[in-house]
């Protein structure tokens, strides 16, 4: 009897068709996931031809999950994500109250039951996390602050999703679905139990896991072996993900973004990062192909009015609730923006979500069938949602109303307090972005008594550098306003210590109009990057491996000297 070669010829199909239309679709100057859907739905079963495995897909794709979100933990820190945590958590909450509202709203129209519509509305309401961690990581804004609340904004919902996917059950009976009605008490004590258990998880991996596997990490890295080290950061991420799922009810991608988020404290997090890249990227191709397979293009020919509508609710309501949020919490125009794209999709927990409501005869395959239709063409469209920010913020600023009240003017952090000593507003140095970089060149210079003044989106993050005493403005510092309100007429300095190069051009613009004296650094990590920003009349451009490869460099040399000269002996060099 043959072998079963199901999984070889699932991904030989979906890796060949992948490439082919990934590269038919950059090609045409499309986004390559694009390509990406479009082979899916040609080896899906809802068209003619070969039909790949639908389950060893889906299950390939959520390895591809939990590997991208095991890169993400590895590049946030604990203090990243609670540095959001004021505006992630509640935006998060009222974002998915509202998109449910809608949700339940069209449901309604359409004469579904409650049940339906909330189950409907919840799987509209949460967003794909691979989907918008593959357009941070193309616009190289994963570290910056819109891309850091964007994550965490994800990670709250993902949260609120788990606690979704289990009270669904219990509440089936109650909202016209399959099971028995149950008590206030046995609900209370379903939710209790569920908290409790993600609560024991994330406190054993902050605890214990912070400890243990960083340790293990590093025992395998003296085995100088490159396969064992791959293989320990694989089975940490896909480890951990299955065992937070399995023993506390976790989904597997909060719990792989928990695994790498341990990872980091090791010193070897970045080779852990780049060791893993390429099967990140891999198992990503496979997820997006998993979701065309999904997809039904006969959809569009049933219910078009119908298919518009949920793409509606993805792209517009939730975006302009999300919009609203941002604002109302007194961020940039450009962060509002920047978060509204990145919810403009929906994913991975949508299509648990559908898949749970029609099996418990809440949802109707109507609404599932609309999910996954409402799921490709929203993940196909976020490019190019996410293309128009840039022209759509200057459009409103264009606009002298509206761009009076985007800037917040009346804002108490937009502006250095009264109060501010003489020092700070002359001659200072000027530093935009006070993450890890900015906040390590604050500290020094602090430090050494030179005048400092920081511009930083986070509010959190300014409010507790004013607490310290040291002068900072809540905005985005691509703005000329904010640029103003730090006083970089007066500047000595500009540094600019984040890497986002589109913002920091229109940085040096402004300031060499205000002050074209001033002297500005600025930071990048590639050398494209570089070159652009050289353009632009900065004084010096720092690219980050470049800095880190002259200090190595001359820390070897140094130490060369010093034995040479304890010793008195002579270094010869070989080539």
């Amino acid at each position: 009897m043959p072998h079963s070669i199901n999984l070889i010829t699932t991904l030989a199909a979906a890796f060949g068709l992948a490439l082919l239309f990934g590269l038919g679709a950059a090609r045409l100057k499309l986004p390559p996931l694009v390509g990406y859907l479009v082979a899916g739905m040609l080896i899906g079963p809802h068209t003619p031809g070969f039909v790949a495995d639908m389950e060893l897909a889906s299950q390939l794709a959520e390895i591809g999950v939990m590997l991208l979100m095991f890169g993400v933990g590895l590049h946030l820190s604990i203090d990243d994500l609670l540095s959001v945590r004021k505006i992630a958590l509640p935006g998060a909450i009222v974002q998915i109250a509202v998109a449910t509202a809608l949700g339940m709203g069209v449901a309604h129209f359409w004469g579904w039951s409650m049940g339906a519509g909330l189950v409907f509305g919840l799987a509209l309401s949460v967003a794909s996390t691979v989907v918008l961690l593959k357009a941070l990581e193309s616009r190289g804004a994963m570290d910056s602050m819109n891309g850091r609340i964007a994550v965490g904004w994800l990670v709250v919902e993902d949260l609120v999703m788990v606690l979704a996917l289990v009270l669904l059950p219990p509440l089936a009976g109650i909202l016209g679905g399959s099971g028995g009605n149950v008590s206030a008490v046995e609900l209370l004590k379903t939710l209790g139990y569920t908290l409790g258990q993600v609560a024991i998880f994330v406190v054993l991996m902050l605890v214990i896991g912070k400890r243990l596997f960083p340790w293990l990490l590093w025992q395998v890295a003296r085995t100088a072996s490159r396969e064992l080290f791959t293989l320990c950061v694989i089975a940490a991420a896909v480890g951990i993900a299955y065992g937070a799922a399995a023993l506390f009810g976790v989904s597997f991608a909060l719990g792989a973004f928990f695994a790498g988020m341990v990872l980091r404290e090791s010193e070897l997090s970045h080779r852990a990062a780049e060791e893993s890249l390429p099967l990140r990227d891999a198992f990503a191709v496979l997820f997006f192909v998993s979701v065309g397979m999904l997809f039904d293009p006969r959809m569009l020919l049933d219910s078009p009015l119908h298919v518009l509508g949920v793409v509606a609710i993805i792209i517009f309501g939730k975006s302009l609730a999300a919009f609203a949020i941002v604002l109302a919490f007194r961020y940039p125009l450009n962060t509002a923006l920047t978060v509204s794209a990145s919810l403009a999709q929906i994913g991975e927990f949508s299509f648990i979500l559908a898949g749970l409501g029609v099996s418990l005869k809440l949802l109707p395959l109507e609404g599932q069938s609309l999910i996954l239709a409402g799921a490709v063409i929203s993940i196909a469209l976020n490019p190019l949602v996410f293309s128009v920010i840039e022209p759509l913020r200057r459009w409103i600023q264009s606009r002298s109303d509206v761009a009076r009240v985007m800037e917040r003017r009346t804002d108490p952090l937009a502006a250095l307090p009264d109060s501010t000593e003489p020092k700070f507003l002359t001659g200072h140095v000027l530093i935009v972005g006070h993450g890890r970089v900015g906040r390590r060149i604050a500290n020094a210079l602090a430090q050494e008594g030179v005048a400092v003044v920081v511009a930083e989106q986070n509010r959190e993050t300014v409010q507790t550098l004013r607490g310290r005493g040291i002068p900072a403005v809540s905005g985005d510092a691509a703005e000329p306003a904010v640029l103003i309100q730090a006083h970089v007429a007066k500047a000595r300095i500009l540094v600019i210590a984040m890497s986002d190069s589109a913002r920091a051009q229109r940085m040096i613009d402004t300031a060499h109009k205000l002050n074209p004296e001033i002297e500005i650094i600025v930071l990048t990590h590639s050398d494209e990057e570089a070159k652009r920003l050289l353009s632009d009349r900065p004084d010096r451009v720092f690219v980050g491996e470049h800095e880190l490869a002259s200090g190595m460099t001359q820390y070897v040399l140094d130490r060369i000297k010093d034995r040479g000269t304890d010793n008195d002996q002579s270094v010869t060099t070989t080539t």
